[in-house]
């Protein structure tokens, strides 16, 4: 049977796969939530949904530095990778080993895309259709409670030395949306660095500090107050902002306490 992934590239799968190696933590969350858990054999170690996936599957690396021989020797029927998450050096080494299936991710729609494909993929479409219809619904039931708010301008901090932050045509700026603010750096393009020297934040509301990549603590919160005493600045849960999958059942629960 011939399957498509996000970038439209064509896998060739006899069967339904039945033993996955995952390099996208967000991926591997949605694979246990599709009850695919007995079929992923290897994860990465940034893969921490559930708590006990690292302790009952093999760990292959990181996203972008994998252990080739690791992977090769769990023997994989499917490879799940992102465009963006895992390099082209990592796509082009495990090419030979099996298929892969590569996400892409930019909006709400590539997300269903994704469950759907994923659906088909490993033969679990119901459990799949069940997981989007619960994204729509708390979607819709947050939409409604936040109408008539305001959207407040907020800069979203994604690390330190150097400083950066999320701009548009990435997933975060569109989560930023569907989370009911106005994101401040929307003009500008992926993940710009910035000077908080040179930095102006006069018509900023809010002042993000995402939880990851980087782990920001309650230190740079502090540092940030010092430059933009101004803004409200907090720490924010990162996962809810840019992973995709299933994490999405609970991201809009999540937005709703940030609007209190």
């Amino acid at each position: 049977m011939i399957h498509l992934d996000q970038l439209n590239r064509k896998l060739q799968l006899k069967v339904t796969p039945k033993r996955i190696v995952s390099l996208v933590p967000s991926q591997t969350e949605l694979l246990i939530d599709l009850g695919l858990e007995s079929t992923v054999v290897g994860v990465t170690k940034f893969c921490v949904h559930p708590k006990q996936i690292r302790k009952d599957k093999t760990i292959v690396g990181g996203t972008k530095d994998i252990q080739l021989q690791k992977i090769k020797d769990l023997q994989p029927d499917i490879i799940l990778c992102n465009k963006e998450e895992n390099t082209k050096d990592i796509i082009k080494e495990l090419e030979p080993v099996a298929p892969i299936h590569i996400s892409d991710i930019n909006n709400l729609k590539d997300c269903y895309q994704l469950i759907n494909m994923y659906g088909k993929l490993f033969n679990v479409m119901s459990k799949a259709s069940e997981i989007i219809d619960n994204i729509q619904k708390e979607r819709e039931q947050f939409q409604h409670k936040i109408k008539a708010k305001e959207k407040r301008k907020v800069a979203y901090f994604i690390w330190k030395n150097p400083w950066m932050v999320a701009a548009s045509n990435t997933f975060i700026d569109f989560m930023l949306k569907e989370a009911g603010f106005k994101n401040v750096f929307e003009f500008e393009t992926r993940y710009p660095e910035v000077d908080l020297e040179n930095l102006k934040l006069d018509e900023t509301d809010c002042i993000f500090l995402s939880s990851e990549p980087y782990p920001f603590k309650e230190k740079q919160v502090l540092e940030l107050k010092s430059y933009f005493p101004q803004n409200t600045t907090a720490i924010v849960d990162g996962e809810m902002f840019s992973w995709y999958g299933s994490r999405l059942q609970k991201a809009y629960k999540y937005f709703l306490t940030l609007h209190n």
